[in-house]
């Protein structure tokens, strides 16, 4: 999953991107209001993390309200040092989905995100689903028909992906953009390699089961029955 994170202090950037990323997030960081609003409208985040105070000539929450102008659906986190219950009706009406105070610990910082994730763009589902392939985000738990199957934080990233966009064509640039951090250099071989790893474990691995992750020649990937 994609994570944009607005934050100018520094050592809770870091931090938090440090943890993140071993958990399997690809996180990308900016420090500013004005870099915030560009990075908040690309729709290829799952999750935007935003600081209420940031530099510049805007806060957090008028960022919230441009991205949800531009109809940008990913759920909106604020860290803030002000927790009255007035700041977080404003930042509810601005389109926030949850408020986190400073300090905060980074175990509630990843549940209050999990908890926002359980509601993806698929019909009242924490669960996702493509035939008999399912991947709980909030557990990290895969499973094709009904056997557990244990994949990298990568390889988990890269299936979420997929089956987020089920039977949608994705190119090697998309894959790339939404897997991997802004700042990685990552060579278009090193998404074939990937792809050959899902394969393994979530078709070779099922000879009985129709292959799920196709090429589509000249194009892409896909998650689809052929």
């Amino acid at each position: 999953m994609r994570v944009l994170l607005v934050e100018d202090e520094e050592k809770i950037a870091s931090a938090v991107k440090r943890g993140l990323e071993l958990k399997g997030y690809a996180v990308d960081t900016v420090a500013d209001a004005d870099s915030g609003l560009s990075y908040a409208i690309d729709p290829d985040y799952d999750i935007i993390i935003l600081d209420r105070m940031l530099p510049g000539n805007k806060d957090g929450l008028d960022i919230a309200r441009k991205v949800r102008s531009e109809g940008q659906k990913a759920p909106i986190l604020i860290l803030t040092a002000r927790g009255s219950i007035a700041d977080k009706v404003e930042g509810l009406n601005a389109g926030v989905d949850d408020y986190l105070v400073k300090p905060f610990s980074f175990s509630e910082l990843v549940a209050r995100m999990q908890a926002l994730m359980r509601r993806p763009p698929i019909p009242n589902s924490a669960v996702l689903k493509y035939e008999d392939l399912s991947l709980d985000p909030a557990k990290y738990e895969v499973k094709r028909a009904g056997k557990s199957i244990k994949l990298s934080n990568k390889e988990f990233a890269l299936l979420d992906y997929f089956i987020r966009h089920a039977e949608q064509i994705l190119t090697k640039d998309m894959i790339i953009n939404h897997v991997w951090n802004e700042d990685a250099i990552v060579m278009p071989n090193t998404v074939e390699v990937y792809i050959g790893y899902l394969r393994a474990k979530i078709d070779r691995a099922f000879p009985n089961r129709p292959a799920l992750i196709n090429t589509v020649r000249g194009f892409g990937y896909k998650l689809s029955r052929s």
